[in-house]
């Protein structure tokens, strides 16, 4: 199985060797609960909503152990049962952990175009991750996600009184093959996963097409982003970053990837007969150096190591040929 991120090997393995300590346990902000991992799970959110009688939780961490710290940060508030996790799209680092909820009794929810993803992209990942980096091994990688409800448009989970979370698959795929939004009328509060890293840098590698390839379509996420006006009054959470209102969250968002792209093309185009360098073994200093502009170009947004680890993804399909 062919890899591109032999570059961030070494640099991920000395982030995971650092574990956990950084993670915030329990952020709250003024609607919704809110678990951040450290960079040991790549600053990943869940957020998780108490209805008053149970609780819902939207993605569930890059391993069982940070699903374990999320539970912790859950019964620290309450002692409702868990009913559901949401999984946003398919990433390791939003299915990995369900079966720690599951073994508590909650059911795994997707839509069904992330559910037919998962297997492929836990396959991926896992020959990637215990293989290339070697990280892990076979015995101590999470088991593939297995989803309980699956449901392809719209979803009302059903909740117990008047509490409401409705589902969306969106149109238009976003940081991944597929996308799907949650919404919580009562909190007015719009859970997208990835599809918006608000003063964050995003994850560019793009979703698994193709077999094993990995391609990112920047229209499309547009497109998806878009989308999200239909929730005019919402407040967006994504999975990293800050909260903010829709419309500047998609404004802002959008701004990021033609900015990214911009940045990409440039660089590029600026090597010259060198461009070659951007498609091989030579890469790793590139993307390096890549990091350091995006950084420079959004120099208020946190996470730069994001582009890192992730923009070979957009460097192969804007300079390589996809």
């Amino acid at each position: 199985m062919p890899f591109t991120m032999k570059q961030v090997v070494v640099s991920l393995c000395a982030v995971l060797a650092v574990g956990c300590a950084g993670s915030k346990a329990s952020l709250v902000d003024a609607d919704v609960a809110r678990y951040t991992s450290d960079a040991s799970g790549f600053d990943t959110h869940s957020f998780f909503y108490d209805t008053g009688a149970e609780v819902v939780v939207f993605d569930a961490q890059f391993t069982e152990a940070e699903a374990t710290k999320v539970l912790a940060a859950i019964r620290a508030k309450t002692g409702n049962p868990i009913r559901y996790v949401v999984v946003t799209h398919p990433n390791p680092d939003k299915f990995n952990g369900v079966g720690v909820f599951q073994r508590e009794g909650a059911k795994v929810v997707a839509s069904e175009a992330t559910a037919a993803a998962i297997p492929a992209v836990h396959a991926y990942k896992k020959y990637f991750w215990v293989n290339v980096v070697k990280a892990f091994t076979e015995e101590t990688y999470p088991a593939q996600a297995r989803v309980d409800v699956t449901f392809r448009g719209t979803y009302a989970l059903p909740l117990e009184g008047d509490a409401k979370v409705e589902l969306a698959e969106l149109k238009h795929a976003g940081v991944a093959t597929t996308q799907t939004v949650a919404y919580v009328p009562g909190r007015k509060a719009l859970i997208v996963g990835d599809l918006v890293h608000h003063k964050a840098h995003a994850w560019l590698e793009g979703g698994l097409r193709e077999g094993n390839k990995v391609v990112p379509d920047m229209a499309a996420w547009k497109a998806a982003v878009d989308e999200l006006a239909a929730w005019p009054d919402a407040t967006v959470y994504g999975g990293r970053g800050e909260a903010a209102p829709v419309t500047e969250a998609i404004a802002a968002q959008k701004r990021y990837l033609d900015g990214m792209v911009t940045l990409v093309n440039g660089y590029a185009a600026e090597l010259g007969a060198r461009k070659a360098e951007l498609c091989g073994d030579a890469a790793a200093p590139h993307h390096a150096e890549l990091q350091k502009r995006a950084a420079a170009a959004f120099p208020e947004y946190a996470l730069p190591y994001m582009v890192g680890y992730s923009v070979y993804g957009l460097v192969n399909q804007l300079a390589c040929g996809g």
